[in-house]
């Protein structure tokens, strides 16, 4: 009976453990529609490779075409993405960092972003605090009669 209870309260511990949710991460990749056809493939043909693994979206309008690749769980970066091999239209290989114009990761340059924004923050109240401390103490200092 100890033996089970024991096995029992390991496995609700290490169940709950695995239980919380997975961290995905997100990465853009960024392509010139010249580029591409100069290889002979298309933004449509590089996405179809990658989203029999991963979760992807595609994106073309007037600017450069675009790749949202979304990876659960990993510890990739967008050189390892970057080092991926993408079939060509005439049987060739290549690096997704040679095909596409950028790489970036978007999950880290959100925090970085929300941190930036977090000090940015921080600053102005701290500008506005020594601004209101400044002009209370100039009221106080010229009082009446001067």
């Amino acid at each position: 009976m100890k033996r089970f209870t024991l096995i029992l309260f390991l496995l609700i511990c290490c169940s709950s453990g695995f239980a919380q949710s997975l961290e995905t991460k997100t990465f853009l990749a960024l392509f010139k529609a010249k580029e591409l056809k100069e290889m002979k493939t298309s933004l449509r043909q590089i996405e179809a490779q990658f989203s029999s693994v991963f979760k992807t979206k595609t994106y073309s309008g007037n600017s450069e075409l675009a790749l949202f690749i979304e990876v659960p769980n990993c510890d990739f970066d967008e050189c390892f993405l970057g080092e991926f091999l993408v079939d060509l239209e005439n049987g060739k290989k290549q690096q997704l960092q040679a095909i596409a114009f950028r790489l970036f990761d978007l999950t880290t340059n959100q925090e970085l972003h929300q941190e930036s924004l977090a000090m940015y923050e921080d600053m102005q109240a701290k500008k506005k605090k020594d601004a209101k401390t400044t002009k209370h103490q100039s009221v106080s200092l010229s009082g009446p009669g001067h």
